[in-house]
């Protein structure tokens, strides 16, 4: 089981992480909304759980709950710029359908 980033998401994760001042990584997971079922919640994080999932790519600290990782094993967290927007691209192998809206997917 794995979740990784690519280089483009860790050198923003990071750069981010030092303009905060602080933080260990990413906590990546998923929660029931939308349409479709499940949404990803992607937020910065301070420390380390008792319960987290460790991964780390390009020297960053991937961190994910054990109820979320069947959802997200295999996903590839990506940054990308798509003309004057730019934001974090999910890659999940899982995923079966999206909603119309790019909000929620399920498995």
């Amino acid at each position: 089981m794995a979740v990784t980033l690519t280089e483009a998401a860790a050198r923003h994760v990071q750069k981010y992480l030092a303009r905060r001042g602080k933080g260990v990584g990413v906590r990546l997971g998923v929660k029931t909304t939308g349409c479709s079922g499940l949404a990803y919640k992607l937020e910065y994080a301070d420390a380390v759980a008792p319960e987290d999932i460790v991964f780390e790519a390009h020297g960053v600290k991937v961190l994910v709950d054990p109820k979320s990782l069947p959802y997200l094993d295999g996903t590839e967290l990506d940054f990308v710029r798509e003309g004057l927007n730019e934001g974090f691209k999910f890659h999940n192998p899982n995923e079966r359908d999206r909603c119309g809206c790019g909000e929620s997917f399920r498995v």
